[in-house]
């Protein structure tokens, strides 16, 4: 599996606190990269450094070994990294197909068009339906945002990144809220979307994460304590004291 997004060193300062400090992880295409750690620990403030929401104090982010460290937000965007947030971030009153749709218009933008609404853009549209199809909600296409359930919503958000087709998804709390049902329904989406895409994913639920991941990273005060297979993060000692309450 080919490294696509990396950080090497990243360290982020509020005043004298180092909310991330001197991390260094690589995601993969093919793989599920799940990054836990308790409310602090700085998995949130990671993942909106690697996205260009926050500048970094140190350290050096790379997409397909290229240097993006001084990138803005919207040029990693288009260069392949989407993310989801924590609090659903839909246009309630618009349409499952509008929310995506615009999305997409991000991907396929044509300024050069002036005379033409941005709904007769065929690219953008097709990028719309197939990123919904991804998403398992082609059938809630016409329906209101507002309406949809809480794990639909969840959906949706990832339907709207999907639809401006990148290459590494970031997933802060993507299952947050969810019933057993709607988990299920996540895990299967994810795992489909695992061949194509690298897959950060923040997370909270262990039993999610354990079935999920293919490797698990571990966030204490910033640092990262461990990261390897689920297996030997399940077996190891540090994360068993810090993280998942064992003595």
């Amino acid at each position: 599996m080919s490294t696509v997004l990396a950080c090497a060193g990243l360290t982020r300062r509020f005043g004298g606190l180092a909310a991330v400090n001197d991390v260094s992880l690589d995601f993969r295409l093919g793989e599920v990269h799940a990054v836990i750690g308790t409310n602090g620990a700085g998995k949130s403030t990671l993942i909106n450094l690697l996205t260009g929401e926050l500048p970094p104090s140190a350290g050096r982010i790379t997409l397909d070994d290229h240097d993006i460290t001084a990138w803005p937000q919207p040029k990693r965007a288009a260069a392949g990294i989407g993310r989801s947030y924590q609090r659903t971030t839909i246009f309630g009153e618009f349409s499952v197909f509008e929310n995506t749709r615009l999305c997409a218009q991000a991907a396929f933008a044509r300024p050069w068009t002036l005379w033409q609404p941005a709904i007769a853009c065929k690219d953008s549209g097709q990028a719309a339906h197939e990123a919904l199809a991804a998403a398992g909600l082609s059938a809630q296409a016409g329906q209101r945002a507002a309406a949809l359930s809480h794990g639909a919503k969840r959906q949706l958000e990832i339907a709207m990144c999907l639809a401006t087709r990148p290459r590494v998804l970031l997933l802060d709390e993507p299952l947050a809220g969810m019933g057993a049902e709607e988990t299920e329904r996540m895990l299967t989406l994810l795992a489909a979307l695992k061949p194509g895409h690298a897959i950060a994913l923040v997370e909270h639920d262990m039993d999610a994460v354990f079935r999920i991941a293919d490797r698990i990273t571990v966030m204490v005060n910033g640092q990262v304590i461990a990261s390897d297979a689920p297996a030997a993060i399940r077996a190891n000692r540090e994360v068993q004291v810090a993280y998942l309450g064992e003595h």
